[in-house]
């Protein structure tokens, strides 16, 4: 039954009473209603409503439809079945409610979301009719909120105030009573907490809990980014002071219970800008003509220790952030940057995996334990390309750190040039396997001193890049080996990956299908190995940045858990993280059980983990956002510089309401809104990806080649809008 929307009290309240009262005791149905407090719940008083009301009622008992559970005290019997499920919302105040009692989402009009905020955990019902074939329902419940905190803008009137929230998945604006703001002045940004939400208010209730600073101010919106997603930016006083009085010295007593490999080649290659290294490489040959790889990582879990603040904090951020202009670290930086960080010529306590490795790349032996290494020297990944590339010990100035030509020891060059001819080996191997290839375009940007973007780069991923990656996956992969095929079972911290969706990989084929590409879902091989070729054909197209992005789509989203179900993107049996826990907590919690059972400990307790599991997947899918957010913001910031230009993007998505373009110069996506497409008036085609003209017919689809021009920006609230100039022949 439909709640009707509020309207003044009037005889329309009473001329569907009957769906009025029942949607009363519907929502609350475990709670009864006299003739009066449903009047009062309706605004009316009049005699003749209340009369009406009563007659509702009996009739209502005649039709079983409710029950008189005392006298003159009704309650609604429930036929439905209720579901639980979690509110996605669009950005109209409509949405789905995603629920594994279904296989497809139920649709929930805006009017039966009953003050459910997108992400709350809601109970609902459904509809018996359908909406365009998909199922509908109606919110009945809130069982819990997905979030309590909201990033806005003020604004002040005399003797209250109105956030207005920046996401546009948030539909109402928060009410602040006025000894309720934090002192903030009119238009200041603001975090705000929601506190109640009375049953007649339209809106939700609110305490303004900091003031962040001037909208569009640089500082202002990245410390925004962060409130959204409730990332901390400072570390607490007593975590940043137990981090600063650990003991990080490298004693004898504590060298003495680790294997001791100071005296073997070791370095670590990392990007350039980088401040914690958290991985080193060391390697030599062997009598037997087998070479011996160490992967070496650095040993948090020595410092950090359960059951400290230090280890609550790192828990409940459980990942750094990477913002465009700073990283939020998980650890203090008395940790990352010093005691944990893999500095050259600096010794350091390590937990390692080391391989004995033939040529064929096959590993012969291994060994997994603490260690204390010595790191020989520390290059960016564009001087370890250079070795490669030159196949000499020669770095040329142009990509040196220092700045200066320079040559390194011929040792760490063979060295260099042996890991990547094997790297390349077990490339091969895990393609052969069918593992997808995703070498997605990174955007990065030059900053100037005051953090304003005065140019954008892509990073790509050379051969560098890919002998650190091959050796990373191979520790990953041997660690989780090494505990997941113990009997009996032990419980481990798994990095997953499912099958992707049929559907999904359905609309990929259908979207590339325009591009002339096809693909073979035939079984798994010709899945892996279409996905591969297309990700390689569309290499260095215009369309290659849309195609990667939906590719990456159509897969299912790798997480942590205990269960292990195999990687399948880089098609393993076994998979964890083990290799960066200066800047994820899962690496520490891997760590730990590795050690336990290597002492032989019993298996650790599979609940804990889980739930731990399923709080890192969390906060790095947070995270994540929040990461994607402050591109957007660059990319807005950027394009303000250059209103007057004319740009070449594609069109990378297709709706209703306009088309989204992609600039192929710098990856920026604005809108161009149908509404503003002056030559003719244009109707969405959903089979054919396109807008249409009515008259001249005239055809814009995902995948052409248009010309724009910046029409607006809004740093606030991240949009970007084009005007559209016309195709690009």
């Amino acid at each position: 039954m439909a709640r009707k929307k509020k309207r003044k009290p009037s005889h329309n309240k009473i001329s569907n009473l009957t769906n009025t009262i029942l949607s009363i005791l519907k929502k609350e149905k475990n709670k009864t209603f006299n003739y009066k407090q449903i009047a009062a719940k309706l605004g009316v008083n009049d005699a003749s409503s209340r009369n009406q009301i009563i007659k509702k009622l009996q009739q209502l008992k005649a039709k079983q439809e409710i029950e008189e559970v005392d006298r003159g005290k009704f309650k609604a019997i429930v036929t439905a079945e209720y579901h639980t499920g979690i509110l996605d919302l669009n950005a109209k105040g409509s949405g789905y409610v995603i629920c594994d009692d279904f296989d497809e989402d139920v649709y929930i009009a805006s009017n039966n979301i009953n003050k459910a905020l997108d992400g709350d955990e809601v109970e609902f019902y459904v509809y018996k009719r359908r909406k365009r074939g998909k199922f509908e329902g109606e919110i009945t419940e809130i069982i819990k909120r997905a979030k309590s905190e909201y990033v806005g803008v003020i604004q002040l009137h005399s003797n209250y105030a109105f956030v207005v929230p920046d996401s546009n998945k948030m539909y109402k604006d928060i009410f602040v009573p006025i000894n309720k703001t934090f002192k903030a002045e009119d238009g200041d940004k603001v975090l705000v907490s929601l506190e109640d939400w009375p049953e007649k208010a339209d809106s939700p209730y609110g305490k303004v809990i900091k003031v962040l600073g001037k909208p569009g101010d640089h500082n202002t919106e990245i410390h925004a980014i962060l409130a959204e997603y409730g990332l901390p930016y400072e570390f607490p006083y007593e975590v940043e002071n137990y981090a600063n009085n650990i003991d990080t010295s490298i004693t004898k007593e504590e060298i003495a219970k680790r294997r001791d490999m100071r005296d073997v080649l070791t370095f670590t290659i990392d990007p350039k800008d980088a401040k914690d290294f958290d991985d080193a490489l060391s390697f030599q040959v062997l009598d037997d003509g087998l070479y011996e790889v160490g992967i070496h990582i650095a040993d948090v879990s020595h410092y950090v220790k359960p059951d400290t603040v230090l280890d609550e904090e790192a828990y409940e951020r459980a990942t750094s952030v990477y913002l465009v202009d700073r990283v939020v670290p998980m650890l203090p930086e008395i940790l990352s940057n010093n005691a944990c960080s893999l500095r050259p010529h600096e010794e350091k306590y390590t937990f390692s995996a080391v391989f004995k490795i033939n040529d064929k790349a096959e590993v012969k032996d291994q060994w997994f334990g603490r260690t204390v290494t010595y790191s020989d020297a520390r290059f960016a990944y564009e001087e370890a390309q250079a070795i490669i590339e030159s196949k000499t010990n020669e770095i040329p100035a142009e990509v040196s750190l220092t700045g200066k030509a320079y040559k390194t020891d011929q040792k760490i060059a063979d060295a260099t040039l042996k890991l990547d001819e094997l790297a390349k080996k077990m490339r091969s191997k895990r393609m052969r396997s069918g593992a997808i290839s995703f070498d997605k375009v990174e955007v990065k940007f030059n900053l100037d001193e005051t953090n304003n973007p005065v140019g954008v780069f892509f990073k790509t991923s050379k051969d560098a890049n890919k002998l650190i990656e091959e050796f990373m996956l191979l520790a990953n992969k041997k660690v989780a080996e090494f505990i997941g095929k113990q009997k009996p079972e032990k419980t481990f911290i798994y990095r997953v990956h499912d099958e992707p969706d049929d559907s999904k990989l359905a609309a990929l084929q259908n979207i590339v299908g325009r591009f002339g590409y096809k693909l073979n879902f035939k079984d798994r091989k010709s899945t892996t190995a279409s996905l591969n070729n297309l990700l390689k054909d569309v290499a260095g197209k215009k369309e290659q940045n849309l195609v990667d992005t939906l590719a990456i789509r159509s897969m299912s989203k790798a997480e942590y858990t205990t269960h292990n179900i195999g990687h399948y993107g880089l098609a393993f049996d076994y998979y964890s993280h083990f290799t960066s826990p200066i800047r994820r907590y899962p690496d520490v919690m891997a760590h730990r059980l590795l050690q336990h059972y290597l002492d032989g400990g019993k298996s650790a307790n599979e609940a804990i983990y889980e739930d731990k599991c399923k709080h890192s997947s969390n906060m790095e899918y947070l995270a994540t956002k929040a990461e994607r957010d402050s591109i957007k913001y660059m990319q807005i910031k950027f394009m303000q510089d250059h209103k007057d230009e004319e740009f070449v993007g594609v069109i990378s998505g297709v709706t209703d309401w306009g088309i989204y373009v992609e600039i192929i110069d710098n990856k920026c996506e604005g809108m161009v809104r149908i509404r503003d497409i002056k030559d003719d008036y244009y109707e969405f085609d959903e089979s054919q990806y396109a807008i249409i003209g009515r008259e001249t017919k005239n055809m814009y689809q995902l995948g052409d080649e248009v010309i724009v021009k910046v029409k607006e920006t809004d740093l606030v609230k991240k949009h970007l809008d084009f005007t559209l100039i016309g195709k690009h022949e």
